[in-house]
């Protein structure tokens, strides 16, 4: 196989599922890598905002915010956490919605795309989910980006620069724009080699399967006559 089966991620880095998404993701890569003829795999993370109306300093905290965006009650809204919290738990995540800070995340989706431009967008997409939902960092800040940015590896000072001169705040409209136009709704979702289109936190074994789907198909295109 000469061409490593590209993945197309749409998510949300406040999005709870999409952080389980992207790691049963990695969970079926990583089962797939263990076939003799395991495929080349590369991510892209696309930006898509939640709540794109949410102000940098959110006043309260994920109990508030649902029940203000969702119409729920307390006593609902933290069921809907206690539940997410327990799949989170199943992929390997420790979500710390005590502490998290809900917040504007369109520089955090900047930041994905220059980090894309250096290489090391995996490396941040981990990181801001990471800080978001485990540690309680504010990811509407830039300076807090910038740091988490030289923590995953890139130049912080030009991380920074590249926030707030904003240069790539047309790359997140686009990707937005993309989403409409497939039809997004809610994420995570995933592209898978430009043809399956994959909605939600599936398990790992299911990207293994899929995965292992295209290896096929283009192992039979390859041997079939012309």
């Amino acid at each position: 196989m000469t061409e490593p089966i590209r993945i197309d991620v749409w998510s949300d880095i406040a999005c709870p599922w999409c952080y389980i998404g992207k790691r049963n993701l990695e969970t079926g890569i990583a089962q797939v890598a263990e076939d003799g003829d395991a495929p080349e795999v590369q991510v892209v993370f696309h930006s898509y905002e939640l709540s794109p109306d949410t102000p940098e300093d959110f006043d309260g905290g994920e109990v508030q915010y649902l029940t203000a965006h969702r119409g729920v009650s307390e006593e609902q809204a933290q069921q809907m956490l206690d539940r997410v919290g327990a799949m989170a738990a199943d992929a390997g995540l420790e979500y710390r919605f005590d502490i998290l800070r809900h917040t504007n995340t369109l520089k955090a989706h900047e930041l994905l795309h220059f980090a894309r431009e250096q290489g090391r967008q995996a490396d941040v997409a981990e990181r801001l989910m990471a800080a978001y939902f485990t540690e309680g960092r504010h990811l509407g800040r830039i300076e807090e980006l910038s740091t988490l940015a030289g923590e995953a590896g890139l130049d912080s000072s030009a991380a920074a620069e590249a926030l707030r001169s904003g240069r790539f705040a047309p790359a997140v409209a686009a990707d937005k724009a993309q989403a409409v136009a497939y039809g997004i709704t809610a994420v995570p979702f995933f592209v898978i080699d430009e043809k399956y289109g994959v909605a939600g936190a599936q398990p790992a074994d299911g990207f293994a399967q899929i995965l292992r789907r295209v290896r096929d198909e283009r192992s039979d295109e390859v041997v079939a006559p012309a």
